[in-house]
């Protein structure tokens, strides 16, 4: 087959361009630095403003007591009705509190999810979530409204602080799915109207215990 002269050409190019190739600029910068500044906030604090600034709702508990207290005035003030939980540690923890209001037994069918979280992301208001929770990979997408329960000592800065922490955590036995969650579900048409609740849940709570 004749190769045309144009396509001759730029073969020619790109095999020089491969016997002489263009060194590294930065050779000893390995990109492990972090380009975030560290945060002078305390990380409660500065999740709770980045939550919050992308629609989420936050609520800070000094106990799991007040955390079921609160809990009963949200599902009183929303008319939930079906509340969904497959966590046995943090159902256990609420019904000892004294919230047991769990009445859906399938996820499709509940007004809200309760879950857990890996980790709070306090630079990206950001619940980092895996397939390795006993809620599985539905419940925090599925429900409604879904309503995040997490304690202060699963809070990071980062995301990369966020990753190596799962790393250490499960070693050679990454869960099949790690993912952000960033404020409830939103999404914009073309003439940039903004949609809440279209690929997940409309609204998300996350209950911050001290602990």
């Amino acid at each position: 087959m004749q190769i045309s002269s144009s396509k001759e050409n730029v073969l020619k190019k790109i095999r020089q361009a491969l016997a002489n190739p263009v060194p590294v600029p930065f050779s000893q910068s390995e990109g492990n630095t972090s380009v975030f500044q560290p945060s002078t906030k305390e990380l409660e604090i500065e999740f709770a403003e980045n939550f919050t600034g992308l629609l989420g709702k936050f609520s800070f508990c000094i106990n799991e007591k007040e955390l079921a207290q609160q809990l009963q005035q949200l599902a009183f003030a929303k008319k939930l009705k079906s509340i969904y939980c497959n966590e046995k540690d943090i159902k256990q923890k609420l019904v000892t509190a004294g919230f047991d209001n769990f009445t859906a037994t399938d996820v499709a069918a509940c007004d809200a999810s309760i879950t857990g979280c890996e980790l709070l992301v306090a630079r990206t208001g950001s619940l980092l979530m895996s397939s390795a929770q006993t809620s599985g990979r539905t419940v925090s997408v599925y429900a409604p409204i879904h309503i995040c329960v997490a304690y202060t000592s699963q809070l990071v800065y980062d995301i990369k602080e966020g990753l190596l922490h799962l790393k250490e955590k499960y070693a050679n036995k990454l869960p099949s799915l790690i993912t952000l969650a960033t404020g409830p579900s939103r999404t914009a048409d073309i003439e940039k109207t903004l949609v809440v609740g279209v690929h997940g849940p409309a609204e998300v709570y996350v209950f911050l215990v001290e602990g």
